[in-house]
């Protein structure tokens, strides 16, 4: 064998063990709603044609990598939201926040984004007369309501 023909066995067998491979294990997409747009979950704004009851406050902040990295996307931001509210046992994020980055002592940036984690009331609780919630505003938000934000509720 040729070292030319060896050279590109050997590149070509490096290249397709090196490909990275779409794997949907773990992947969860039967959600009950989703925001088409990002493909999870989050909402920048509260949903009104399903009732629901407020699991608890979510805060999710999103670091850059270096100086010159780019800004974190909204899909980034919304996929922490829903990586937070999932965790606290949450069908939906409503009225989701962000504001730019900012430099701190640990990081180049960070982008902090504010949300409320909301459960869907089941059909029997709806029967049982159960009402549901609304999410505040996120011009209503405060460091107040954020102080315990990511904790699991307890039954």
């Amino acid at each position: 064998m040729n070292t030319n023909r060896l050279a590109t066995l050997l590149a070509a067998g490096f290249f397709l063990a090196v490909q990275p491979m779409a794997v949907n294990a773990g992947e969860k997409t039967d959600f009950i709603v989703v925001n088409e747009e990002m493909g999870v979950p989050v909402f920048p704004y509260d949903i009104t044609d399903k009732p629901y009851k407020i699991v608890g406050p979510v805060r999710a902040g999103v670091r850059k990598a270096t100086i010159f990295s780019k800004e974190p996307s909204q899909q980034k931001i919304y996929n922490e939201l829903w990586e937070r509210g999932e965790k606290m046992g949450a069908d939906a994020v409503v009225n989701a926040t962000y504001g730019d980055s900012h430099i701190t002592a640990m990081s180049w940036g960070k982008t902090n984004a504010l949300a409320f984690a909301v459960k869907f009331l089941t059909a029997e609780e709806i029967a049982a007369g159960e009402t549901g919630e609304t999410a505040i505003s996120p011009s209503e938000y405060t460091k107040e309501m954020f102080k315990n934000a990511n904790k699991k509720p307890k039954k």
